[in-house]
Order: C-alpha cells, then structure tokens, then sequence
C-alpha cells in the first residue's frame, strides 16, 4: 500500500472516529457507531504488520495537525484502540469497544518527569564522552564501520542529529522536518566540529529539559512525544561513540549490559516504523519462522517471529524460551548484540554463537540496515 493512500486513509479514519466520538446519543445511535467501529476494525486487522505500522504513524501525524481538544485527542487513541500498535491485532470486537470507551493510546507509555529528567542526563553524559573521545583526533581518520566516512564526518553526522532533535522539539513540530532543512552554523574546519557537537547537544539537552515529557511532536519511532527524543537520541550515540572507538582503538568499550538491551528494545521497537526497513522485513518471505537473539551476560532473550509482512517481538528469559525452538539464533554480551544489530559487528566475529539457518540471519540483518 502506497504511503500516499495511507496517508489519505488515515485522514478519512480519523475524521470519521472523531465525528463517532464527540456526537451525542441523540444524533448517532451507540449501537450503531459500535458497530461501525467494530467493522473498520475487522479491516484493519487484515493489513500487514508494516501497514499497520505505517497507519499508525499516518493516525498521529493527522492527530497532530489539529490544535488541542477532541480532533486531537480522540485520533490519537485510535492506533491502540484499533491494534495498530500491537504486535498481533486485537479481535475487532475488542477493538471496537476500546475506542467507544475511549481507552486511553499509549502503548509506548510517556516517560514520566524523573525518567525524563535522567534519559537527558544521560545523554548530556554521552555527548560529553563522544566529544571527548574525537576531540584531537585527525579528522580524516577512516571509520570501518561506516564505510566511506571519516571521523570528522562521524562528528558531523551525530551533530546533526542533536541540531535536528532540538529543531522539532523547540517547534514542536508536528510532522518530520528533513535534517537538511535545520540551520546547523557548521565551521569551516573539520578540527572545530567536536566542540561544535558539544555545542549542540549542550542545546538539545537544554530544550528537552525545558520541555514536558508528554508534549504531542512527531517522532520517528512509535511514541510521537517530546519524551521519545533523549532516549532515541542517546541511543545513536552510543552506537556512533563505538563508532569512533573502533576508528580510533580498533576495539570498542564494553556497552553497560542494561544500556544494551534498553538499546536493543529501542532498536527493534523502531524497525516498523522506518519505511526503508519496514519495507525490506515485509519482503522476507520467512512468515513463521523464529529469530532468537540470547544476552550471555544478563540471560535475556529476544524472540522475534516473522510474518504478516513484519514481524512480533517477545523478550524474556532463556528459561522462558527453552520450550521453541528458533530457526536461527546467535548468543553474545548485550553490547556486541547490540552492535550486531546495528551491523558494526559481523555473525561471523568470533563473539558471537550461531545455530540455525545462517541464511535467515543474514536477510535480517540485510533488511533492518539502517
């Protein structure tokens, strides 16, 4: 399906649920706006997960583009209610009764001030040691995980990262702005870019700060609030700072195992809701096949189950897992998954274990680069 027509659909849908919800009794029969729902819901089911995904995204975008007040709030409850936000639908029943009760959406849960309070901290404590760790360094040096790039390049994507996240937050922009489009006052000289990284991110975390965790924006993921960016961002760091330690020490730090697996969840979390990456797992052509990626230090266990033209996630303990057996599966430290699956790390380094269909893991791997 075209990202034109659900854009389009996602439009109809939500006018048509508002209209539902904010007419009285006397103007639209409860039975009958039940059923109605109850029969959009019966569609929806029946989509791809990727679509599902994607008119999620269209769902929120529409919501956004209103002011406060019910063609806001009640679109915005419309992807939980009808199971766009599931990994498997909810029957449509039960779909149709969430939104006549108008259940609240937040299947990504808002992050509440202490936590938010703390995701910037750290990432003010990451942009700190990123900058530390290039400041000095030639520019030039070669980064092998990012073929084609040299370091100073490295600084001037992750600093454009900061730059973009604070656009659309200070904005609260309510639909994607492309990074090309954000004023980034780049110096001339590739040696100026770690303190004009430090710079930025010194202002992203200033804005994020300031703002309320819970504050509607467009997000790249599948929480559209201003809470998803510290922690969308800060992952991206971590991911690029051993980036540059690889560049520069030819081995990486080791990754906090909590940190990693939070990353992990972020990293899958996302993959639908990227259209290029969204596409590709929609074209695997494994439905019913299972990925399993085990943490040797913690013990979690991610369990990913291909199909319906995406795929679902379950995360638990190696104990939970023992009763299936996967069609492929790799063991490692969280950090080296972590990079595995930002593909800074290949299947075959000797960190890692194997079992299964080698070629199952390396389409997935190939399908969800970002």
């Amino acid at each position: 399906m075209s990202d034109a027509l659900l854009s389009t659909l996602a439009e109809a849908l939500a006018e048509l649920v508002t209209a539902v919800e904010t007419s009285d009794d006397e103007v639209l029969d409860p039975d009958t706006a039940a059923k109605w729902l109850e029969g959009t819901a019966a569609t929806l089911s029946a989509l791809p997960a990727a679509d599902r995904r994607a008119l999620d995204g269209h769902f929120r975008a529409a919501a956004l583009r209103h002011p406060e007040g019910p063609w806001r709030d009640e679109p915005l409850r419309v992807p939980e209610a009808f199971g766009l936000t599931e990994d498997t639908c909810a029957p449509a029943r039960a779909a149709a009764r969430a939104t006549t009760q108008a259940a609240p959406a937040a299947t990504y849960a808002p992050t509440p001030g202490a936590a938010h309070a703390a995701a910037c901290e750290a990432l003010a404590r990451q942009a700190r040691s990123f900058v530390a760790t290039v400041r000095g360094a030639d520019p030039a040096t070669p980064v092998p995980t990012c073929p084609g790039w040299t370091l100073a390049e490295l600084t001037l994507h992750l600093g454009t990262v900061h730059h973009w996240a604070e656009h659309l937050v200070r904005t609260r922009a309510t639909v994607g702005v492309p990074a090309r489009d954000v004023p980034l006052g780049l110096p001339r000289d590739p040696a100026a870019y770690p303190d004009w990284l430090a710079a930025g991110a010194e202002a992203l975390v200033t804005t994020l700060r300031a703002a309320d965790p819970d504050t509607p924006l467009w997000s790249p993921g599948p929480e559209p609030r201003a809470g998803y960016y510290p922690r969308h961002v800060f992952f991206e760091a971590v991911v690029h700072q051993a980036d540059a330690e690889l560049a520069l020490a030819g081995a990486a730090e080791p990754i906090d195992p909590g940190t990693a697996a939070e990353g992990i969840e972020h990293h899958l979390a996302t993959l639908l809701y990227v259209p290029r990456t969204a596409e590709r797992i929609a074209h695997l052509d494994r439905d019913g096949e299972l990925l399993r990626f085990t943490a040797r230090d913690t013990g979690t266990v991610w369990t990913l189950t291909l199909g319906g033209g995406g795929f679902t996630r379950r995360r638990g303990s190696a104990a939970s897992a023992a009763d299936t057996e996967p069609t492929a599966g790799v063991t490692g430290d969280s950090g080296d998954l972590l990079l595995l699956l930002h593909r800074r790390y290949t299947a075959d380094d000797p960190r890692f274990a194997r079992t299964g269909d080698r070629a199952l893991l390396d389409a997935w791997l190939t399908a969800t680069a970002l």
